[in-house]
């Protein structure tokens, strides 16, 4: 876990409404990304082997999900495991200059420029004109995050931003618990059921779910949910939802 800015509140100072949001796909564009890679990434290896599509996608996410607790979330974690899948998937025949173009993929994805989400910026200065407490809470590759934030020009609109390795009960429990904060005043805003409804709700905090349009496999979750949170069509109707 990492913590790049950290603003005290003042002795005596009410606590103002916590609001934390999720960064990628949820204020700006990500797995749209990842996706067009990875179509890039199986054209390629067709041109060495003669399987359906689908078995190529299912043995990169097999080796994402085994990785993860190596590389962590991330565009280098991503290019590695497609290295590996490429190894893998031809047997060790694949030539070195496809190896190349892999590398080269993850590259392009990395220095990619960060692009918003339609409204994220004016609904995050309508709420801190409100006097909300705003957090952004990221996980993933510390360097590629820190890059992004600070490309998406929003950094200065948040009281505390935290990249951390996963987002799960505990998580969210030390973070309220390290900066004073606690779970009735607390409410998270992401795209992702998994990572930003789910613990949140765990440990009675208010969940805002901003579905995108692209989910990464490992993200999903399956079969009736027993948990009670708002499902948004797009970020800019959390304004009205808060006050409701």
């Amino acid at each position: 876990m990492r913590r790049i800015r950290h603003e005290h509140r003042r002795p005596g100072d009410a606590a103002a409404p916590v609001i934390a949001f999720d960064g990628d796909d949820t204020l700006w564009h990500n797995e749209t990304l990842f996706s067009t890679s990875q179509d890039r990434f199986r054209d390629l290896l067709l041109r060495h082997v003669d399987i359906p599509s689908h078995e190529i996608d299912a043995t990169l996410l097999a080796t994402e999900r085994r990785n993860l607790a190596i590389y962590g979330y991330g565009i280098k974690g991503f290019m590695l495991s497609m290295v590996e899948t490429a190894i893998e998937v031809t047997r060790g025949q694949i030539p070195a200059e496809d190896i190349q173009a892999i590398l080269r993929v993850g590259r392009t994805m990395i220095e990619h420029p960060t692009v918003l989400i339609d409204g994220a910026a004016e609904v995050l200065a309508t709420l801190r004109a409100q006097d909300h407490e705003l957090w952004l809470i990221t996980k993933g590759d510390l360097f590629d995050q820190e890059s992004k934030i600070a490309r998406s020009g929003l950094a200065e609109l948040f009281q505390r931003i935290e990249i951390v390795s996963e987002k799960d009960d505990a998580t969210y429990r030390r973070l309220l618990d390290r900066h004073g904060a606690s779970a009735d005043e607390f409410a998270m805003v992401g795209n992702s059921v998994r990572s930003d409804v789910l613990p949140v709700v765990a440990i009675r905090g208010r969940a805002f779910h901003i579905p995108y349009h692209v989910t990464w496999a490992h993200e999903t979750v399956t079969g009736e949910l027993a948990a009670e949170f708002v499902t948004l069509e797009s970020i800019t109707e959390l304004p009205d939802a808060l006050r409701r």
